[in-house]
């Protein structure tokens, strides 16, 4: 049974910390717990929750900045953001289908320590692209801050990035600035029909590499479109690809029918070409971003594969071959080099040291993203590090959080 610490303001952290930092007690960090399956289970009695934490404390719609209590709830966010025709350019993720959590609970602070970026991460950048500055306690209960309100060069650690992605064991983090943009007036998407996954990655990398500001190129498999809410795509029957076009009406119009001309080849031998429009297009970005809704509903391990786009068609062919995987257990985003894949938990050893050595050689990684507590107490969750890269994070660890209190075990 844990306690659970509950602090209002950035000072209740920083006292909680300090005393915990004196009795060399751990803490678990934690938002709205949504995340929680996700890394190793952190070795702690205590929790530090942050959702007292919350509320927006300065947004300039005309500076394209925003400032908010760690513990703000993203639906929050999103929805003053929307009133004002903007967005979090990221697209971060909603993963509460897929921990089984309460969406409307993911938090800002979650989703900067997780550093999760959605489908125009090939187009806007990761969310540590979008992350200005924060307010944050170290692990010695020392109050700091960096960054700041604009996007500039710096010198030393690059702070905010070094936290971005640090799950919580470096800092806990009491108030965070991000940039936002201007939401797109228009979105469509262009569906190659058929095409199987070599056919598809040319495809989107044909997109990519024209001038026609795609911001979002996803391959799904037969089966993983037919679970997609879409008619259209649902309907298909045969695998979809999407290439997503944003921005003012007759330039997206414009682009598409570009799109359509240079994607006919990949088109032809009885395959189709077919457009989604606003909240269709829409809908399927957003499935695509949330990543359950297109998976088998069942108990399975989700794993999140990043290769060079080119090696994602040859990883997932020697996988659904070799390891006898379901081939509809899986769909790709990022132009081919995302892979979301749902394995059987029936031998999670085996399953994690076949996908990670395919990956290996590509320079990718293999990022165990939920699975069984046992599981992920037995295979570590994200991908090995070399020794070097090991001991720059042990360092960079020890300077921030000497007693190792938190989240400890998270990482590694």
């Amino acid at each position: 049974m844990s306690d659970t610490l509950s602090p209002k303001t950035a000072d209740d952290v920083r006292a909680a910390v300090q005393d915990a930092f004196a009795q060399e007690q751990p803490l678990e960090i934690v938002g709205r717990g949504t995340k929680r399956g996700w890394g190793r289970p952190v070795k702690s009695n205590r929790d530090l929750d942050l959702s007292g934490l919350s509320g927006v404390t300065l947004y300039e719609p005309d500076e394209l900045v925003l400032s908010a209590k760690a513990g703000t709830p993203m639906a929050e966010i999103e929805a003053l953001l929307d009133g004002n025709k903007q967005m979090l350019a990221f697209e971060p993720p909603n993963l509460g289908d897929v921990f089984r959590t309460e969406r409307a609970g993911q938090t800002l602070g979650g989703v900067i320590a997780c550093n999760l970026s959605g489908p125009r991460r090939i187009k806007a950048g990761a969310a540590r692209d979008h992350f200005l500055g924060f307010r944050a306690v170290n692990g010695r209960g020392e109050a700091f801050k960096a960054g700041g309100r604009v996007m500039k060069n710096v010198t030393g650690y690059d702070l905010p990035k070094l936290l971005c992605g640090s799950f919580g064991t470096l800092a806990v983090m009491t108030e965070i600035t991000v940039k936002v943009l201007p939401s797109p007036e228009k979105t469509r998407s262009v569906l190659l029909l058929g095409l199987d996954d070599g056919e598809a990655r040319d495809a989107m990398a044909a997109a990519l590499n024209s001038p026609h500001e795609v911001s979002g190129a996803a391959h799904l498999p037969q089966k993983a479109a037919a679970r997609s809410a879409v008619g259209y795509v649902r309907g298909a029957g045969a695998a979809v690809t999407a290439i997503r076009v944003e921005g003012f009406g007759p330039s997206v119009e414009a682009r598409c029918a570009a799109l359509r001309e240079l994607l006919a080849g990949f088109a032809g031998a009885g395959k189709g070409i077919e457009e989604l429009h606003s909240m269709n297009s829409a809908t399927l970005w957003r499935e695509i971003r949330d990543v359950a809704p297109l998976l088998p509903d069942s108990s399975l391990d989700l794993w999140r594969l990043s290769v060079p786009p080119a090696s994602g068609a040859p990883v997932m062919a020697s996988l659904v071959m070799g390891e006898g995987f379901a081939n509809d257990a899986y769909f790709y985003d990022w132009g081919g080099g995302l892979i979301w894949l749902a394995t059987p938990q029936s031998k999670p050893a085996a399953t994690a040291a076949a996908v990670r050595a395919l990956v290996q050689p590509t320079a990718g990684h293999a990022t165990l993203l939920c699975a069984p507590e046992e599981t992920r107490e037995a295979i570590p969750a994200f991908h090995p590090q070399t020794k070097a890269l090991t001991a720059i994070a042990e360092q960079i660890k020890r300077s921030l959080d000497p007693a190792g209190i938190l989240n400890p075990g998270r990482l590694a």
